[in-house]
């Protein structure tokens, strides 16, 4: 008897000092799980210079080369980790997604648009925004980029550390902008320009809220509200389907694909038309089998725009794949141009090479630091379901096609972001219009506190503060910041 308690004593100890070992792997690899990716990001980083270094032959200004790749690397990194989780975070959000299967599309869709439709040719850098000729030299124009370029890059790795999504455009406007205003003076910066993304501030989280709560709006009297919601569901997710289709159509054919074919805004409404008709017919019997035997009630509707969602999702990060590639690589790019052949006035080529570390870059990126920016946007703003996701996704598309149709420069950041506030304002505001009319029916239903009220609020009101700070302070702040990196890059280089 003796025997058999002490040896159940020795169990019990070895066991709390297997659970206090335990505790200490877990915890040690929490905390050496930032630094994994800190690790694998900086190995990256240094093989987009050994890149840089093969490729672009021995000359004179390689090694400045060279360092303009690794912060070209490091730009796409933090597209990654920021702008890309706008795409795949409703999906998440509403759990149509796993992060891992979010990651994993994000990364397939956003390498491919990159590098199937990324632009071979970059207008005359910064589109606009300063006048390259008022740079003097090629020399002043590299430091200029290189400032513009670490600067938008730092910036937005503040951003994502706070947990706030911000315009990866916007930051690099504001980096070129700092840098020109340090190289040649405030003389040098199109103000006109600089006006017209100011007003993009507002322009574009308005449109895409408006739209995605339109939407919204629609699902819930057609589909949700109604006696038999799955005979509603049959008439109108094909017609939404469609909608989403042609949209993309639309989309795809003006932005994603414009560096491949030349499309004018009228030649990609038709073929969004023609793309979307075509696909409402095919969708019909699809839900029709879908929707066979399900339940009378909202859970089963989630089914149905579960694979829409999905493919809306993979169609926006290949849109934004051959946008943003340029944010993180157009300045690099030029770079290496100037430093070729000294030209830094005229239309940018982009290299193959340059073009594969952007694209890659901005995968690691997402694998590596996104999940926690697809978190925020995906369920720390406002709770989504497939309905409410699917409404913000076919925002996106829809915004990019009235700006582009109003001529007015947006961000797909503050588009995707500004959706999904659409989606939870008016999910606030339908609620206090049901609780009212049911009131009304009821006179003896208690009336709630303000405090309760406030509480019961679907939208964060703190994440919706910090974002918009975020959004107001990303152009002067990359400027400031490029414009110190400029003048030290001067003094170290002169």
């Amino acid at each position: 008897m003796a025997n058999n308690d002490l040896e159940a004593r020795h169990l019990e100890t070895l066991d709390r000092d297997l659970r206090r070992f335990s505790r200490l792997e877990v915890a040690t690899a929490q905390v050496g799980r930032p630094f994994v990716g800190s690790g694998i990001a900086f190995v990256f980083i240094v093989i987009a210079g050994i890149t840089a270094a093969l490729l672009f032959g021995q000359a004179s200004n390689t090694m400045i080369v060279v360092i303009a790749a690794m912060f070209g690397a490091y730009m796409a990194l933090n597209i990654g980790a920021n702008d890309v989780a706008n795409n795949m975070a409703p999906a998440v959000g509403a759990n149509t997604l796993t992060m891992g299967g979010a990651i994993a599309i994000a990364a397939i869709f956003e390498s491919a648009g990159a590098l199937i439709a990324g632009g071979d040719v970059v207008s005359t850098i910064a589109k606009g925004i300063i006048n390259t000729e008022s740079m003097g030299t090629a020399t002043v124009f590299i430091w200029a980029m290189m400032a513009a370029l670490l600067s938008a890059a730092l910036w937005i790795n503040l951003a994502t550390w706070v947990g706030a999504p911000v315009s990866t455009t916007h930051s690099v406007v504001g980096g070129v902008m700092g840098a020109g205003i340090a190289a040649a003076g405030f003389g040098a910066v199109s103000w006109v320009k600089m006006s017209q993304i100011a007003a993009s501030w507002v322009i574009s989280p308005l449109l895409g809220g408006i739209i995605a709560a339109g939407f919204l709006w629609f699902i819930k009297a057609r589909i949700i509200y109604q006696d038999d919601k799955i005979a509603a569901a049959r008439k109108w997710v094909p017609v939404l389907v469609g909608i989403m289709a042609g949209a993309f159509a639309s989309y795809l054919a003006l932005k994603g694909l414009k560096h491949l074919f030349k499309i004018n805004l009228q030649t990609a409404l038709v073929i969004g038309l023609v793309s979307g008709v075509l696909i409402w017919m095919v969708t019909i019997p699809v839900i029709r089998r879908q929707a066979e035997g399900l339940e009378n009630r909202n859970k089963s509707l989630k089914i149905l725009f579960g694979i829409p969602l999905i493919i809306s999702a993979a169609l926006l990060s290949f849109a934004h794949g051959a946008n943003d590639v340029a944010n993180a690589v157009g300045p690099l790019a030029a770079i290496v141009q100037a430093s070729a052949v000294g030209d830094f006035t005229h239309a940018v080529s982009i290299p193959p090479w340059v073009m594969i570390i952007g694209a890659f870059g901005i995968s690691f990126g997402l694998f590596l630091f996104g999940p926690k920016l697809i978190r925020v946007v995906g369920s720390q703003i406002t709770k989504l379901n497939p309905m409410r996701a699917y409404c913000v996704a076919l925002s996106a598309a829809i915004t990019v096609i009235v700006a582009s149709w109003l001529g007015l420069p947006v961000s797909s950041t503050h588009i995707a972001v500004g959706a999904v506030f659409g989606v939870g304002f008016f999910r606030e505001w339908d609620a206090e219009r049901r609780l009212i009319k049911a009131r009304g029916a009821v006179p003896e239903r208690p009336v709630l506190a303000p405090e309760e009220r406030r509480r019961r609020k679907l939208v964060r009101r703190s994440h919706f503060l910090t974002i918009i700070a975020a959004w107001v302070i990303t152009v002067p702040a990359a400027a400031l910041l490029s414009g110190l990196l400029f003048l030290g890059i001067q003094a170290i280089a002169g």
